[in-house]
C-alpha cells in the first residue's frame, strides 16, 4: 500500500482543495452572483453531459487501464494505444450528426418543463466530448502510475476557472450567456492540458498494426460503455429527471445538497485513481493475496475517513444552511439520504475496480441494467410526489441495492469481503457520535459553531480511531503527521 497511500494522500489533498473551491462556488458564488434559474440550468447541462460522458468515451478510459499491462511488445502496445485514441470518434461523430439533423426535436423534448433548456442543448454535447477525452488522457497517465497531476486537473482546475468566471459575472464583465459558454470552454481547456501532460509522460506512436486479442478488447469496450453509463446514470439521473419534472430553480437547490454530501467520497475518488491500475495488475497476474489485502485495507481506510466527513457534514448541516439563502434549506433531507449513500460507497473500497477489471464485468452490467430501470422508475414515482426529497430517496435505495449486490457477488466469485470486526467498531463509533453531537449547538454565529463543533468532533474521532487500532494505514498516517507514538 506504499504507493497507494502516498499518491492517495496527495490526491486527497488536491481533491479537497478542489472541493473547497467548489464549495465556495456552489454554496455562495453561484447562489449570490446568478439567478436560481441559471444556476439550475448550468447544473442540468453539466449533469446531462456527465451522463453522456461514458458513451462519448466509448469505454476507452476503462479499457486502457485494464489491458495496458497485458501487452509485452512496443509494437503491440502502440497499436493498442492508437486504437484507444481514435475509438471514441466512432460514437462522437455519429451522435453529432444525429444532433444536427434532429436538433429541434431534441431541444423540444428536453425543454418541455423548462423552456430555457432548449437554447443550450448544443453545450451538453460539447461538454460531454471534453469530459470524455479528458478521462481518456487521464487513463493514459494512470497506466504510468502517475495520477497526482491528473487528479488536480480533474478536481481543481475547472472549479478555479468557474470561480473566476463567476466573479466576471458579478463585476458585469461578461453576461450570464457568455458565462455558460465559457464554462464549457473551461472543460475544453482542461481536456487539452491533460492531453499535453499525458503525451509528455508517454508520447503516442501511431501504429495501425493488427492487435492481438482484439475481439475481447472490443467486447469489453462495448460492454463497459453500458456498465460505465449505468454507474453514471445511477449517480446523475436524478438531476436530469428533476429538470424534466419540476421548476429548474429547484435543480439548483438539489445541486447544493448533493454537492455537500459528495464531499464524503473525496478520499475514495482520490484513492481510486491509483487503485485502478494496481487492481488491474493484480488481476492480470492472478495475485489473489495482494488483491484481497488491497480490498480490505482500502475499505477500512475509506470508511474511516469517510465516516469523519459524514459526521462533520451531518452534525453541522443546520448551521451551514443558516449561512445561505433560506430557499436552499429545503435540501436538508437530501443531504442526509445522499450522505448515507456516499458513506456506503466508501465502505465498498476497491470493489468497483475489481469488478470492472475482472472477467465478470458482464454480470455487473446485467445488475446495472436492472438497477438503472429501478432508479428511473423510483424517480418517476417519487419526484412528482416529493420533489427533490423523493429523488434523493430513489437514489439512496438504488445505491444501497446496487452496492449490496456487488459486495455479495465479489464474495461469491473471489471469496473476499471488505468487512472485518474493525468495520463494526467504526460503525458503532459513528452512530454514537451522531447521538452525542447532533443536538449540541453553541450559541454563536453559525460559522463559529461549525468551526468549534468540527474541532471537537475531529479530535474525539481521531483519538478514538487511533486508540481502537482499527486500521494500520490510518494509524501510520496519524503517527507520521501528528508525531504521536
Amino acid at each position: 500500500m506504499g504507493i497507494v497511500t502516498s499518491q492517495s494522500f496527495k490526491n486527497t489533498v488536491t481533491t479537497y482543495l478542489g472541493f473547497a473551491v467548489g464549495a465556495l462556488n456552489t454554496l455562495y458564488l453561484y447562489v449570490f452572483f446568478i439567478s436560481d434559474v441559471y444556476y439550475g440550468l448550468i447544473s442540468f447541462i453539466l449533469s446531462t453531459a456527465t451522463i453522456m460522458m461514458p458513451l462519448m468515451a466509448f469505454g476507452v478510459h476503462n479499457t486502457i487501464v485494464k489491458f495496458y499491462s497485458t501487452f509485452k511488445t512496443k509494437n503491440s502496445l502502440n497499436s493498442f494505444l492508437t486504437l484507444m485514441l481514435f475509438l471514441p470518434l466512432a460514437l462522437i461523430i455519429p451522435i453529432g450528426l444525429i444532433g444536427v439533423v434532429a436538433y429541434d426535436k431534441i431541444a423540444d423534448l428536453l425543454s418541455q418543463k423548462n423552456a430555457i433548456i432548449g437554447n443550450y442543448v448544443g453545450y451538453i454535447y460539447l461538454a460531454a466530448i471534453a469530459m470524455a477525452y479528458f478521462e481518456v488522457f487521464f487513463a493514459w497517465s494512470k497506466t504510468q502510475l502517475q495520477t497526482v497531476f491528473g487528479n488536480f486537473m480533474k478536481e481543481v482546475f475547472h472549479r478555479i476557472g468557474i470561480m473566476l468566471l463567476l466573479f466576471c459575472v458579478y463585476f458585469k464583465w461578461i453576461s450570464v450567456d457568455v458565462f455558460i459558454a465559457s464554462v464549457i470552454g473551461v472543460y475544453g481547456l482542461r481536456m487539452l492540458i491533460m492531453m499535453l501532460y499525458a503525451f509528455s509522460i508517454r508520447l503516442p506512436v501511431f501504429k495501425f498494426n493488427r492487435i492481438d486479442r482484439l475481439s475481447p478488447i472490443l467486447k469489453y469496450t462495448f460492454l463497459i460503455i453500458l456498465a460505465g453509463s449505468i454507474a453514471t446514470v445511477i449517480l446523475d439521473i436524478d438531476s436530469f429527471m428533476l429538470g424534466m419534472y419540476i421548476p429548474i430553480e429547484e435543480v439548483a437547490y438539489y445541486g447544493v445538497a448533493i454537492y455537500i454530501a459528495t464531499v464524503i467520497v473525496v478520499p475514495s475518488r482520490a484513492m481510486q485513481q491509483i487503485l485502478q491500475p494496481l487492481t488491474a495488475q493484480y488481476l492480470n497476474e492472478k495475485n489473489k493475496v495482494a488483491l484481497e489485502d488491497l480490498y480490505v485495507r482500502s475499505s477500512q481506510t475509506l470508511f474511516i475517513i469517510g465516516g469523519l466527513i459524514f459526521l462533520l457534514i451531518v452534525l453541522n448541516i443546520n448551521s451551514l444552511y443558516e449561512t445561505i439563502p433560506a430557499q436552499f434549506s429545503g435540501g436538508l433531507i437530501v443531504v442526509f439520504l445522499i450522505s448515507m449513500a456516499k458513506l456506503y460507497d466508501c465502505l465498498m473500497g476497491c470493489n468497483n475496480v475489481v469488478l470492472f477489471n475482472s472477467d465478470y464485468y458482464r454480470v455487473v452490467l446485467l445488475f446495472g441494467v436492472i438497477l438503472t430501470i429501478l432508479t428511473i422508475s423510483l424517480n418517476m414515482i417519487f419526484i412528482p410526489k416529493y420533489g427533490i426529497n423523493g429523488s434523493a430517496f430513489a437514489t439512496f435505495v438504488a445505491v444501497a441495492v446496487y452496492n449490496t449486490i456487488k459486495i455479495y457477488f465479489v464474495k461469491r466469485k473471489f471469496d473476499m469481503m471488505p468487512f472485518t470486526m474493525d468495520t463494526g467498531k467504526v460503525s458503532l463509533l459513528i452512530i454514537v457520535m451522531v447521538g452525542i453531537f447532533y443536538f449540541w449547538e453553541f450559541p454563536f454565529h453559525p460559522l463559529v459553531n461549525i468551526a468549534l463543533k468540527s474541532a471537537m468532533i475531529t479530535l474525539m474521532y481521531v483519538v478514538l480511531i487511533f486508540k481502537m487500532k482499527v486500521s494500520e494505514d490510518i494509524s501510520a498516517l496519524i503517527r507520521k503527521y501528528l508525531k504521536v507514538k
